[in-house]
């Protein structure tokens, strides 16, 4: 299964407007410290959001596969973008109780969540940029410069 998304750049600011799988709009910005209007999260910041949800809805299905009573499930993520390699900490928190066995399935659960998974098996890049070519230059006589006749 391929998942695509784009952005398109909204002109004079550092927002983007992302379409995801052709369905779902996301507006990201830049914080105002690099020139932004802070207006949405940055596209840095969709990367730890993204895994918390994946977390989040990988343990959800889970339980209810299993029907497990999980009451809310609360994932926080921080993201480490400045250590190499980069660093993610993960904090589930349940809001029903369960035995020990539920819990060291859960973790196992959410360690296996599809995201993570990606980020864990690393990444290819294949790259292609592409620009209009240049229109050819219309060559016009300086003004004041004599005119050549055809003869």
């Amino acid at each position: 299964m391929s998942l695509t998304a784009s952005a398109h750049s909204i002109p004079g600011t550092f927002k983007q407007r992302l379409l995801i799988d052709g369905r779902h709009e996301v507006v990201t910005d830049e914080p105002v410290r690099l020139g932004g209007q802070g207006s949405g999260p940055s596209p840095h910041e969709l990367l730890p959001a993204a895994l918390a949800g994946c977390i989040a809805a990988t343990i959800a299905a889970y339980g209810r596969t299993k029907r497990w009573e999980l009451g809310e499930v609360a994932v926080e993520v921080e993201y480490d973008n400045k250590d190499v390699p980069r660093r993610f900490d993960v904090d589930i928190r349940l809001g029903a109780e369960l035995d020990d066995d539920q819990l060291m399935r859960l973790e196992k659960v959410a360690q296996a969540c599809p995201l993570r998974r990606s980020l864990e098996a690393g990444f290819d890049f294949h790259e292609r940029l592409t620009a209009p070519a240049p229109r050819a230059l219309e060559r016009r006589p300086s003004v004041g410069a004599p005119r050549r006749s055809a003869s």
